[in-house]
């Protein structure tokens, strides 16, 4: 679903927080000091954890494309409530049931194959 307003898609998930802009992308740097960008696709609230869910882009694979999601959780948030730091969730099956979250959070937002 899209806000007419302003073009941004909206959630109607009590779990899903969706991007306050379509293709937002933040950069990130990994323990060996690369810097990664992604694309911002929403957060998803599970066993009262946040769970970020990005989409790695570079010029082969610009914002707003579709691939491989990356899963990072919530570390630390703002005063207002707004994420400062996250890190990747490394537990295969704590990442399974975020994105099962994520897919059922979004489905009528996102397609997945």
């Amino acid at each position: 679903m899209t806000d007419a307003a302003n073009g941004v898609r909206e959630g109607r998930h009590p779990d899903f927080c969706p991007p306050a802009e379509e293709g937002v992308t933040l950069v990130f740097q990994d323990e060996s000091g690369d810097t990664v960008n992604l694309e911002f696709l929403g957060i998803v609230l599970l066993d009262e954890r946040a769970y970020g869910f990005f989409f790695p882009v570079d010029e082969d694979h610009p914002a707003l494309s579709s691939g491989e999601v990356i899963v990072l959780e919530v570390l630390e948030t703002d005063d207002e409530g707004i994420p400062e730091s996250f890190e990747l969730v490394e537990d295969e099956a704590l990442a399974e049931r975020a994105y099962a979250k994520f897919q059922e959070a979004t489905k009528d937002l996102y397609r997945f194959a």
